[in-house]
């Protein structure tokens, strides 16, 4: 009971995770189960099992508020499936021995991605135009195969790169992708289910993770408006990288000083991370605040009219007047 209220949390947190990033669910939770000692195809498995619900439950939240593109889901999402019934059937295929290591080089790959990814300034390519079919089906070919092989990996593949295209919105990229990734989980667990039969899925697990995640899942849509992506990226990819490097340095069979060293730089290259990953949020925040600061319009310049001149009397009166004037016996002028 402790176990599966363990997996339940993680599966919230996975959630809360993917629901803000567009990414990690299955990185999580893999990473975690292969750490439990999970065979590498049931941990990918039961995962994925776990993401049809969560998934359509976190697609539902995201409609609602208004961060799906539906265009970009039908052509991303086909492709995505195919993708991953082909590499769910590819890691069936792969004894328990040989692919441990493998699937650990994939997470321990795409959580580096992650770390390198968000340690830098978000920015958007400010291209023009709608996003083609010729680039959003292969892209959801590839990470629904390495999805389906590396237990995780649809977001980190297709997030990304639809973030960087900057065509569409952050929250509608991650909106677009947690829901394609409903008909993705579908297609790897009928790969699944083909090559190692139902005694690959873990059911209590899959049940642990699936209340977890739709607890979280439209809190996640509400808060991918308000949580830093810059932190939570790199927190996650750090952990992901850790845990991970255990089983590459065991299959490497590394022993003595070797161990800890690699520890050690791994943890230090995290904490880098996390470092320039608060800079980078920090300029990012000053730049927008800047940008969206009022530009004080300059005062108009009012320029006086200049004065009318004022006549004296020391001022030579016209010709025509002084010609018609003379003086009289008197002395006084008479106009003649």
């Amino acid at each position: 009971m402790r176990k599966l209220l363990v997996l339940a949390l993680v599966g919230l947190a996975a959630q809360l995770v993917d629901g803000s990033l567009g990414m990690a669910y299955g990185l999580t939770s893999s990473t975690l189960l292969l750490v439990a000692g999970v065979a590498p195809a049931t941990a990918s498995a039961s995962v994925h099992l776990a993401e049809i619900g969560t998934t359509l439950a976190a697609g539902v939240a995201h409609w609602r508020f208004g961060n799906v593109d539906w265009r970009v889901v039908a052509r991303i999402a086909v492709p995505g499936a195919i993708g991953a019934f082909a590499g769910a059937t590819v890691l069936s295929a792969i004894s328990t021995a040989s692919a441990a290591p493998w699937m650990a080089g994939i997470l321990f790959t795409l959580g580096a991605y992650l770390l390198v990814r968000f340690s830098r300034p978000l920015r958007a390519n400010p291209g023009a135009g709608r996003l083609r079919g010729r680039f959003l089906s292969p892209l959801g070919l590839v990470a629904g195969f390495v999805d389906a092989t590396g237990g995780g990996g649809w977001g980190p593949v297709a997030t990304p790169a639809l973030l960087v295209s900057g065509r569409l919105e952050p929250r509608k990229v991650i909106g677009s992708v947690d829901t394609a990734e409903f008909m993705v989980a579908g297609a790897a667990s009928v790969g699944f289910l083909i090559g190692l039969g139902t005694e690959g899925f873990l059911l209590p697990t899959v049940a642990a993770l699936l209340i977890g995640g739709l607890i979280a899942a439209p809190l996640a849509a509400w808060l991918v408006r308000i949580v830093p992506a810059q932190l939570l990226g790199a927190a996650i990819g750090g952990v992901i990288v850790l845990t991970n490097a255990r089983t590459l340095i065991r299959a490497a069979e590394l022993d003595g000083p070797a161990r800890p060293t690699l520890y050690l730089l791994l943890v230090v290259g995290w904490l880098a991370a996390l470092v320039l990953a608060v800079r980078a949020l920090r300029r990012t925040r000053r730049a927008r605040a800047a940008a969206a600061a009022p530009i004080a319009a300059p005062s108009p310049t009012v320029v006086e009219p200049p004065a009318a001149p004022v006549p004296t009397s020391a001022a030579p009166r016209p010709a025509a007047d002084t010609a018609r004037v003379g003086l009289t016996a008197a002395g006084t002028p008479a106009v003649r």
